[in-house]
């Protein structure tokens, strides 16, 4: 017979399982650097709002879905209005799903520091994930958390696995100038070194590796296409490895590089974990902000989506024209609103007014015939009328004066005003924050809004404690070309957010290159097919298809070769798509295409040419896409014929493409053989005309 001690053993054994099973989490709201100055000068980075709402919104949100029971708000810089935004969420109610939401105060002036104060605090049980205040994510942690957990029970030196995202080797939500590497033993999925590499320039391409690893290791992953959003799930003994090393200042280049690099001294391990279908992405840099921004309204991170209204008191629609709305906005019977806008509760927008890919937060005025391009304009933002921005981000409460131009890449901080007729160059930042020497310093001390604006131009000081290259004085290398082909993705990240041509051009990375032709960007094809098929389907206007693929093309520096490749997929399913609802093919080509014939205008350049590069390029990608579609031969006559019908080919643009040795390589020979009849009879005609020209010299 059991004694009561054994009794009350077995009794308190699901209480130690449950309590063993919670979660706890750490929010570093403090980024602990001034990549986003001048706003983050009077907001902290956590607070700025993405698509109307703050970031921390996104990542209270990520949490709640985790699981998480017990949050950490750990504060640095304006650690007030932090407090007060906390304070009056949803979060605190009784309803809400944490337990505990705690905001944790601190002097700490790096994460290194916030890590080791927070160890001495002793706020930490167990397991706890670690984020950031400028996360956006919809990934499921479950499974990386059991198999945390399993690892854990077999091995205690097992104290920390990361959370990342599959993704190619370049992509918007990345660091253009710098890649991380993970090598890892794919066999358990433990990390093994981790290295940053520099793509810019000529230096700086290779990891070094310990010649160890490759004699103690039957299988090494190396991956350089992975998105590290520092999602990071860590048991109490990652807190201690950060007091044991006061060196350690950054989370990936210091601290995991250390342990990895000093595994054989305290043998502790770290695991990957990687997801391949959701989506997670930190808000870094101005780029990374501009490229969430647009994957938010494009719904990638739903539901995490504005009409998801997940702050207090929104009440946004998604409506037809893609474009997401609250209430009370009022629009001129001349003002115009495109596809892939945020607007705010109450904004006015008055006649003639254009508005392009923005987004308005709310109260904001625009002024009679502004025209707004890819720009981001927060709460309570007048506008005058006839002013001008394009691909900028203008803060609350700013106001812009009649007449105005605000050029690619600028900054315009909190509460500034803008005189009348002034221009804002390009990449300038504007600030009406107090001016402080350690700051950042103002020219011959002088505002540059104008005589009865009010705003300094932001500078960095080099004795900040930030990397100077943080702080571009020109944000466009070549600023012709660039304000034609980029958008605010150009703006700074990390290192300066730009890329040379030359290497835009090699397109340099770890694996070894490939040609355009076998390695097209992934990305953008993906998405932009995706993007162009779901405006045939709803049968979009060919303007509003066109528009957004030609953002998706900035945003991701497609080619205008990968722009025929995406369109030509898109149409070719979408014309699929009517033949599977009994359409026959012929009908399905003409209706597709002459009812988009403006798309495939504006993606052939070479009309007034001899040689048709385009033209050849654009029935390639068909050939290409129909070699593995069945009755792929049926399918390319109509089309060629199609095309040269509605004049979008010419006559030479197809007589060059049947010449071209690429027509007839592999399996795209296999599709030609219907088509023969259909050039042959433009060979014929193209013989008569030269046998009436002859006649007509004699």
């Amino acid at each position: 017979m059991p004694t009561k001690a054994s009794k009350a053993k077995g009794k308190q054994k699901p209480q130690e399982e449950k309590r063993e099973e919670s979660l706890q989490a750490v929010i570093l709201a403090d980024s602990y650097e001034s990549r986003f100055a001048p706003f983050t000068l009077e907001r902290p980075r956590c607070l700025l709002p993405l698509a109307n709402t703050p970031l921390i919104e996104y990542t209270l949100e990520f949490l709640a879905h985790a699981g998480v029971d017990d949050i950490l708000v750990y504060c640095g810089s304006h650690t007030e209005q932090v407090e007060e935004y906390i304070n009056a969420s949803k979060w605190k109610l009784p309803c809400s799903p944490f337990k505990r939401l705690l905001l944790v105060k601190s002097d700490a002036t790096s994460v290194g520091d916030a890590m080791r104060d927070l160890d001495n605090r002793g706020l930490i049980t167990g397991d706890f994930l670690l984020v950031n205040g400028d996360l956006v994510s919809n990934i499921s942690i479950e499974p990386a958390l059991a198999r945390h957990r399993a690892r854990r029970e077999k091995d205690k030196n097992a104290i920390m696995t990361l959370i990342l995202r599959e993704a190619g080797t370049y992509h918007r939500t990345k660091a253009i100038n710098h890649q991380p590497v993970f090598i890892s033993d794919p066999t358990v999925d433990r990390c093994l070194h981790y290295e940053e590499i520099h793509t810019a320039g000529n230096k700086g391409k290779y990891v070094s590796l310990d010649p160890d690893l490759l004699s103690t290791h039957a299988e090494l992953e190396i991956r350089e296409d992975l998105i590290d959003c520092q999602i990071d799930i860590c048991t109490p003994d990652v807190l201690g490895l950060w007091s044991d090393n006061f060196d350690y200042q950054s989370v990936r280049t210091s601290f995991l590089f250390g342990v990895l690099k000093d595994h054989e001294l305290h043998g502790k391990t770290i695991h990957l974990h990687v997801v391949a279908d959701q989506y997670a992405a930190r808000i870094r840099s101005l780029r990374a902000y501009d490229a969430v921004s647009r994957d938010t309204m494009a719904r990638w991170t739903y539901p995490l989506c504005p009409d998801s209204n997940r702050a207090p008191g929104q009440n946004y629609r998604y409506t037809k024209n893609k474009t997401y709305q609250e209430s009370g906005v009022t629009l001129g019977r001349t003002g115009e609103v495109g596809a892939g806008c945020v607007l705010g509760r109450d904004t006015v927008i008055e006649e003639g007014a254009r508005v392009r890919g923005s987004t308005l937060g709310r109260n904001c005025r625009i002024g009679q015939n502004v025209h707004i391009e890819e720009s981001y304009l927060w709460d309570n933002v007048v506008v005058g009328d006839g002013s001008t921005i394009r691909k900028a981000v203008i803060a609350e409460g700013v106001v812009i004066g009649k007449g105005c131009t605000v050029e690619a890449g600028a900054l315009v901080s909190y509460n500034v005003r803008v005189a009348d007729n002034i221009t804002i160059e390009r990449a300038r930042k504007i600030t009406r924050a107090k001016l402080g020497d350690s700051a950042f310093s103002q020219r011959t001390d002088i505002a540059i809004a104008g005589d009865e604006g009010e705003g300094y131009e932001y500078a960095a000081n080099s004795d900040d404690g930030s990397d100077a290259s943080d702080f571009p004085t020109q944000l466009y290398r070549n600023p012709p070309a660039s304000e034609s082909a980029s958008s605010l993705s150009s703006l700074q990240s990390e290192e300066l957010d730009f890329e040379p041509a030359e290497d835009r051009l090699r397109r340099p990375s770890f694996m070894s290159e490939t040609s355009d032709e076998l390695a097209p960007n992934k990305d953008f094809h993906v998405e932009a097919t995706a993007s162009i098929l779901d405006g045939l389907q709803k049968e979009d206007l060919p303007e509003n298809i066109f528009l957004e693929l030609n953002a998706f093309r900035m945003t991701l520096d497609a080619s205008q070769r990968e722009v025929r490749r995406a369109v030509v997929a898109a149409f070719i399913r979408r014309i699929a798509s009517l033949e599977g609802s009994g359409t026959k093919i012929r009908e399905a080509v003409k209706q597709v295409f002459s009812k988009y014939r403006s798309v495939i205008e504006r993606i052939v350049f070479d009309k007034e040419t001899d040689d048709k590069p385009d033209q050849v390029d654009f029935l390639l990608c068909v050939q290409r896409e129909l070699v593995s579609r069945e009755r792929g031969e049926n399918y390319l006559l109509f089309v060629a014929n199609e095309l040269y019908d509605l004049e979008l080919v010419e006559k030479d643009g197809i007589l060059q493409w049947w010449a071209d040795a690429r027509s007839t390589e592999g399996g795209m020979a296999k599709v030609r053989g219907l088509t023969q009849k259909f050039i042959s009879f433009l060979e014929e005609a193209e013989d008569d005309d030269e046998s009436d020209e002859d006649e007509d010299s004699e």
